[in-house]
């Protein structure tokens, strides 16, 4: 990989992770009307319903 494109994805990564876009808001809820689900719930139900399947 060339070291410009090295050093912006360093860079991105570095703001995304540094915590501050951590905070627990309620947007999630508010746009789907319920409360969200975990990721891992949501694997299970999709590959029980066969949504991977070939």
């Amino acid at each position: 990989m060339p070291e410009p494109e090295a050093a912006w994805l360093t860079g991105l990564f570095v703001e995304l992770m540094d915590g501050h876009n951590s905070a627990v808001t309620g947007d999630v809820a508010r746009v789907l009307g319920r409360a969200p689900r975990d990721l891992a719930e949501y694997a299970r139900d999709a590959a029980a319903a066969g949504v991977w399947k070939d």
